[in-house]
């Protein structure tokens, strides 16, 4: 579904990303872990359209999208929730949903207004109130909500789990797991490197912008080289 090849990027002379290439299958879950700075936000928001590589491809379905426009991404069927969540403030929850639904023309918004309710039951509840009034794990809810509402087939997100209680922490996994099982493609970038592999089907670790391992989630968990640097083991 998705290909990166070779991929550079820049910030000025600065490289943040050298030569990484990685694939994602349809229907799987992908998992990027590194440390502060490994590149995962790079890569992400390069994939997005943000930031426009130095080098390198990136195919998603068979379409080269390596200078295409944000928006052509998203319609394309790619969506990405942002590290930090990033909720519009001053727009109610319902608002915020329907801005990820924004570039839709189809009948079905309203049955997927229903569905998002129904993953995420105190956002129903909270439909009419400000975005920036919700609790950090809410706010979480809500940006995957708002991204789910693009209908995407491989959707993005930048570390879920940041600055979340440990009980949202476990519901946010949750709630991925499902959003996969019903058919949507995940790439995840995480720091909390366990939760991440565990529920990856393949995983790639990132050091100073490379790519230095990669393997099945249960692969990557138990490599000693993983476990010394991200499993505390």
């Amino acid at each position: 579904m998705l290909k990166v090849e070779n991929l550079s990027v820049h910030y000025g002379l600065i490289q943040a990303v050298h030569d990484v290439s990685f694939e994602v299958k349809k229907g799987s879950i992908v998992s990027l872990i590194g440390a502060n700075g490994a590149g995962k936000t790079t890569i992400l928001r390069t994939i997005s359209g943000l930031i426009r590589p130095s080098n390198g491809s990136i195919t998603f379905m068979d379409k080269a999208i390596t200078k295409e426009a944000p928006q052509k991404i998203v319609a394309g069927g790619l969506s990405q929730v942002p590290e930090g969540r990033h909720v519009f403030p001053g727009l109610t929850v319902q608002e915020n949903l329907e801005m990820g639904a924004f570039l839709r023309k189809d009948g079905e918004i309203k049955k997927d207004y229903q569905q998002v309710f129904e993953k995420f039951p105190v956002l129903k509840e909270r439909r009419s109130q400000d975005a920036a009034t919700l609790s950090g794990g809410e706010q979480q809810m809500l940006a995957i909500g708002r991204a789910l509402m693009s209908k995407p087939k491989l959707l993005l997100l930048d570390e879920p789990s940041m600055g979340l209680a440990p009980i949202f922490i476990k519901e946010i996994f949750s709630i991925v797991q499902e959003i996969n099982q019903q058919g949507t493609t995940i790439l995840l970038i995480e720091q909390n490197a366990k939760m991440a592999l565990s529920i990856a089907d393949q995983g790639y670790v990132l050091e100073t912008g490379k790519v230095v391992l990669s393997g099945t989630g249960q692969e990557l968990l138990a490599s000693e080289e993983v476990k010394k640097a991200y499993l505390g083991g």
